[in-house]
């Protein structure tokens, strides 16, 4: 089965990124920032080696979103920047094949794991099987 295995984080975890620290988010530094790029290159290197990979991105920061939806009249509205009731969104993903939501909940256990500055606000990695079609809805 596919599954969606996403990390989270905030506008204030780029900037910190960037070496801008903020109360929620310390700064990297480019150490860090490369022990992290290695660590997630292992795990993309392990998946595809066990044939698991199916896709990896990291997603460009909040502030570059785009929401469109319908307002209360009908029309079409366009904002810019994250959504409105939360914070943390999407900040990068993998699709995995696995044989069993055990396999990919030891991965998204191994992602958890990845090095990163004192302080670090730690966000759950979510788990979130894909559907094969419309057959899945209600499935269990």
């Amino acid at each position: 089965m596919k599954y969606l295995v996403m990390v989270q984080g905030t506008q204030a975890d780029y900037e910190a990124m960037r070496g801008r620290p903020s109360e929620r988010s310390p700064a990297w530094t480019e150490e860090q920032l490369q022990a992290m790029y290695a660590y997630m290159g292992a795990i993309n290197d392990d998946l595809a080696a066990s044939g698991e990979l199916v896709d990896a991105q990291g997603l460009a920061e909040p502030a570059r979103t785009r929401l469109v939806g319908r307002g209360k009249d009908g029309e079409t509205v366009i904002a810019d920047g994250p959504y409105r009731r939360t914070e943390e969104l999407m900040a990068g993903y993998w699709v995995v094949d696995c044989a069993s939501l055990e396999r990919v909940t030891e991965i998204a256990e191994r992602v958890t794991r990845c090095p990163g500055p004192e302080g670090l606000t730690e966000y759950p990695v979510v788990i979130r099987p894909i559907m094969d079609g419309a057959g899945d809805i209600g499935a269990e």
